[in-house]
């Protein structure tokens, strides 16, 4: 950068700075800009195109051609081949042909701080990255029903995982017919969600929006649930607009209808940026074992005392898991949902690691032997 560069940048922000953009992230550009590309954040992924903020302002360009932070132009790749996880994402910092290219394509992106993945719907064992370069994953949960703390568990391993912060939001409070009852709720979602802050908020009479917007101003925050849990309408709270379609409550359920059919990037007025999100229906893991810990950490600090180091908490001696079961200090549901979590996310890693699909045979295989002595000793003692 020349002088006079330096001194433009010194006197006024950078026009990408209320994206995100910092001093870091220029560092990583460094590469592209030599080669005349310019940066942007991506704040919309449609069909194989999206559009790109940049300095100059949006620009819609092709993600055929992309390479994840490799700046050497040989290297690049059609985006198809690199997997659901290494396609353009919303959130990405990318590398965009200078105006003039016709079509623009986005040539590169920058290396991810942090990014939002589960495993696809599909049969074939692949992730798909919902959000990338974010500091806050929001997991919205509408209070017009009973609350599912094992969705909202699982939602928080995969936040966890992603290397940002979970934050709980339970919309719709206004549908709670009174305080005792709503203090009841977010103290049943806290027992599951230790380390994790659970706010009760109403977009439509604004109770709360005020607390959410102080833990958003920071940073990206990506907006995430199922369909009608009222993503839309907090996200036009938060932006003070209608920015989002939204669609009325059923009669029927009191749910909303889904409405957000692709991932956006807005620019909060109070600071911060959001990503709004489609309702999702599944939320597979994807090689989220330390998430699941992080959300189970005192099952994790509970199996620290057990008397085998591969206690697998089922009937062995000396289960300090158990015990905390059976003297009613960790609630047994809670106990059921790890376990479940836990088994989903071997099956998902040992589907593309090698290894872990050979300790899942041995494992397997040995407990077929103990099973196998044990209804034989039983029939020895019948006789």
């Amino acid at each position: 950068m020349s002088s006079s560069s330096s001194q433009r940048s010194a006197s006024r922000p950078h026009p990408l700075a209320p994206y995100g953009w910092d001093a870091d992230w220029e560092a990583e550009f460094a590469p592209y800009a030599a080669q005349g590309l310019l940066p942007g954040r991506v704040v919309r992924v449609d069909r194989g195109q999206c559009d790109v903020v940049t300095a100059e302002g949006t620009v819609r360009a092709d993600t055929e051609f992309v390479t994840p932070h490799d700046p050497s132009p040989s290297s690049r790749l059609r985006s198809s081949r690199g997997g659901p996880i290494r396609v353009v994402c919303t959130g990405d910092w990318a590398a965009v042909d200078p105006e003039g290219g016709d079509p623009r394509y986005v040539r590169a992106y920058l290396p991810r701080r942090s990014s939002f993945v589960r495993s696809t719907s599909s049969k074939r064992s692949e992730g798909q990255i919902l959000a990338a370069n974010v500091d806050h994953t929001i997991i919205a949960v509408p209070l017009t029903g009973d609350l599912d703390l094992g969705r909202i568990e699982r939602f928080l391993a995969l936040g966890w995982e992603s290397g940002a912060q979970p934050v709980v939001v339970l919309t719709k409070a206004d549908l709670v017919p009174d305080a005792v009852t709503l203090a009841h709720l977010v103290q049943d979602v806290e027992t599951s969600a230790p380390g994790v802050p659970v706010l009760p908020v109403s977009a439509t009479s604004g109770d709360g929006v005020d607390v959410l917007a102080a833990v958003v101003s920071g940073g990206t925050s990506v907006l995430l649930g199922q369909s009608g849990a009222g993503k839309s309408t907090l996200a036009n709270a938060l932006a003070g607009a209608d920015v989002m379609a939204v669609q009325a409550i059923r009669d029927v359920d009191g749910k909303g209808r889904h409405t957000t059919t692709t991932r956006n990037l807005l620019v909060l007025p109070g600071g911060g940026v959001l990503i709004d999100t489609p309702g999702l229906r599944g939320v597979g893991l994807w090689d989220a074992g330390n998430g699941v810990g992080q959300v189970f950490s005192e099952i994790e600090e509970l199996a620290e005392r057990c008397r085998f180091h591969d206690c697998a908490h089922g009937a062995e001696p000396g289960c300090a898991v158990l015990a905390a079961v059976d003297d009613g200090t960790l609630p047994e549901r809670r106990l059921d949902s790890y376990r479940k979590l836990m088994r989903e996310n071997q099956r998902i890693v040992a589907k593309t690691d090698a290894r872990v699909r050979a300790e899942l045979r041995r494992e397997w295989r040995l407990r077929g032997a103990e099973g196998k002595a044990a209804m034989e000793a039983k029939r020895g003692r019948v006789r």
